[in-house]
């Protein structure tokens, strides 16, 4: 067991600058090419010792964060002390900046953070490997919060492989209310009933663009299939993504599942006169502004 008495870790947030679905599997998931790219919104969870498991959150919409075994932080504690034969007597909390229940993984991340916040506390030294096995059982998106930077998710998403990435800038749109990745990909099926669905692929073109860190060779090649249920589901949405791209956004998209909405920019400038519009238009309940690509689950100092 370490001696430390506390650990922190800060862990990103994501885009999906492309997400390509297939169809349903008989297991209810689907086939995804899906190329994360972590972003610098961050949230920290830190792992203390305790009498028993217990959750905190503090931060923008904490209030909507469970606090319960279905929290996929304490459920990370869990499957740890399972496999190291120990009682998963920890505190952990959660520092939230990411947007909740907004297609940008933060669930997940704060899976994957608890999951090296744990492991550093109680001094394991879980194999790396070992460790993705964990992230990959908790969901689709935590083994790539691990990870951070940029990376084609396969299978449902946590099958991993390294791209290469350029610097880009960001602005985020954040929406009243979440949308719940299940129901969004019900309404996929729904709205794409009895139609061929192609096996997805990664689109040479994005990656390669991707890879160019030119954000005027990434814009029109940004793909999310997902965005159409987001927006059958929350057709306001259509009027945030017009309102970023008419303040001068390069391409805009739904991230993920959704409501958030992601806007490519230029520069730091633009960013901030996108931000700014996005604000004023009323289309949204805040903006972030953003740069990727960013590193994944880190330790802090202590």
């Amino acid at each position: 067991m370490s001696s430390r008495t506390s650990v922190t870790v800060r862990v990103p947030a994501k885009v999906n600058v492309q997400l390509a679905v297939g169809a349903a599997r008989p297991d209810g998931f689907h086939d995804l090419a899906n190329v994360f790219l972590a972003v610098s919104l961050f949230d920290e969870v830190t792992a203390t010792p305790a009498g028993e498991l217990t959750v905190t959150c503090a931060g923008p919409d904490a209030d909507q964060v469970p606090l319960d075994r279905t929290n996929l932080a304490a459920r990370a504690a869990e499957i740890l002390a399972a496999r190291a034969g120990i009682d998963p007597a920890v505190h952990l909390h959660i520092a939230k900046n990411i947007p909740v229940a907004g297609g940008m993984a933060g669930g997940s991340a704060d899976g994957a953070a608890a999951l090296l916040a744990c492991d550093t506390l109680w001094g394991l030294g879980t194999p790396r490997a070992e460790l993705l096995d964990i992230c990959a059982e908790l969901g689709s998106d935590v083994p790539f919060s691990l990870v951070g930077g940029a990376a084609l998710g396969t299978g449902r998403g946590e099958l991993l492989t390294p791209v290469d990435a350029g610097a880009f800038h960001w602005v985020f749109a954040v929406a009243d209310g979440g949308l719940s990745t299940p129901a969004v990909f019900r309404e996929f099926d729904r709205l794409t009933a009895g139609t061929r669905i192609p096996e997805p692929e990664a689109s040479p073109a994005l990656l390669a663009a991707l890879a160019s860190g030119d954000p005027d060779a990434l814009a029109p090649v940004l793909a999310n299939d997902l965005q159409r249920a987001a927006l059958s589901l929350r057709p306001q949405l259509a009027g945030t993504l017009a309102a970023g791209t008419d303040a001068g956004a390069l391409a805009a998209l739904v991230s993920g599942s959704g409501p958030t909405t992601a806007f490519l920019v230029r520069d730091p400038e633009s960013a901030a006169k996108v931000a700014a519009a996005l604000e004023a238009s009323g289309t949204c309940r805040a903006t972030r502004v953003a740069s990727s690509p960013a590193p994944g689950a880190t330790a802090l100092p202590s």
